[in-house]
């Protein structure tokens, strides 16, 4: 009887715009027609004006048409502090002959365009919500626990896309480009969690997104970027509609330095087993302090604490798995506890 089949390729990126990784896979003989997603670490800063991001973005895109494929989902997340390595990973899946089991899932969905006005805002959790559910019954998901990551891109406010929504008599949640970026992944986040029965949608205002960190998604990673104006929204997780080798899980890191946590979720995959990704998200702690020790990744003026936060956290992943082409995501509002974020590892069962 068919079945779907998920497939996860990591490959190295020599820049924001190296796509010959991937050119070198689909001549090798993978249909770039079952290519849903591409997550991607760019060198780029990771704020507002990376434009890395966008670059590689426009890169995939040109690579899909030469073969004729549009739709594809992609995540470009900037940054790659310390020894964090650009890299892609490339997800496919496709219909097999082959009876369904317990496998990886992925489901993918887009939103209609948000507003400037909304963003920051209860319609955009309620509008990531909505679209949460849909990417869920693209995966063959039902039910909310069987979902281990979900990858969002959201938009962020420029001063152009400011000075247009004002122009037209709106408010906006804010006025400062770089706070949008926290406030759209947060609302993110919480859309998630509204999706998956973590919070109640009743219990969000506007005034509680990125204020009440009590409330978060434990497998919400939200990344904001210039390059849209929608969301884009990947979720992963486990299905008995699926087959194949690959399983995943997550966990939570409680704080930067929680490798614990990391290494119980990885003892729970089946062994022997190759690791085939790991996706996490890390924020500084804005408690100012690490395992109780005072931390300074929120006074430095020069460098983003974001950046501070993806190079310790890719630090740590990389001492647990032994690999630095991780996705490791900067700024986890309402992403996991603050100061932590969740993590999912996907391993290739071996025979």
């Amino acid at each position: 009887m068919p079945s779907m089949r998920a497939h996860v390729y990591r490959i190295a990126a020599d820049g924001p715009d190296d796509v010959s990784g991937l050119d070198a896979l689909f001549a090798g003989g993978v249909s770039a027609k079952n290519v849903v997603a591409v997550l991607g670490k760019t060198e780029g800063n990771g704020c507002v004006n990376d434009f890395t991001r966008g670059y590689a973005t426009r890169s995939f895109e040109a690579l899909f048409q030469k073969h004729g494929v549009e739709g594809v989902s992609l995540v470009m997340s900037g940054g790659t502090e310390g020894a964090l390595s650009p890299h892609w990973t490339v997800f496919t899946r496709e219909m097999v002959d082959a009876v369904a089991g317990r496998a990886l899932a992925i489901g993918v969905a887009r939103t209609p365009h948000l507003p400037p006005h909304h963003l920051g805002r209860r319609e955009q959790v309620l509008l990531v919500a909505d679209g949460v559910r849909k990417a869920m019954r693209d995966a063959g998901i039902d039910d909310p626990r069987d979902v281990h990551f979900v990858q969002i891109k959201c938009p962020l406010l420029t001063l152009h896309r400011i000075t247009e929504a004002e122009a037209e008599g709106n408010s906006l949640a804010t006025r400062d480009t770089l706070k949008s970026m926290g406030l759209s992944r947060g609302a993110s986040a919480l859309g998630v969690a509204v999706a998956l029965g973590e919070v109640d949608a009743q219990e969000i205002a506007d005034a509680d997104i990125c204020s009440r960190y009590e409330l978060f998604s434990h497998c919400a990673s939200s990344s904001a970027g210039v390059e849209l104006t929608d969301h884009e929204i990947i979720v992963l997780g486990m299905s008995d509609r699926w087959s194949g080798p690959l399983e995943i899980d997550h966990t939570l890191m409680r704080d930067a330095i929680d490798a614990t946590s990391v290494r119980e979720a990885f003892r729970r995959l089946p062994q022997p087993s190759r690791l085939a990704a790991v996706l996490a998200k890390a924020e500084p702690d804005p408690s100012g302090k690490v395992g109780g020790k005072r931390h300074t990744m929120l006074d430095d003026s020069d460098i983003s604490g974001t950046r501070h936060a993806r190079a310790f956290v890719g630090g740590v992943l990389a001492g647990v798995f032994g690999i630095t082409d991780l996705y490791v995501s900067g700024g986890s509002e309402h992403q996991g506890p603050a100061g932590g974020g969740p993590v999912a590892i996907i391993v290739e069962k071996e025979h």
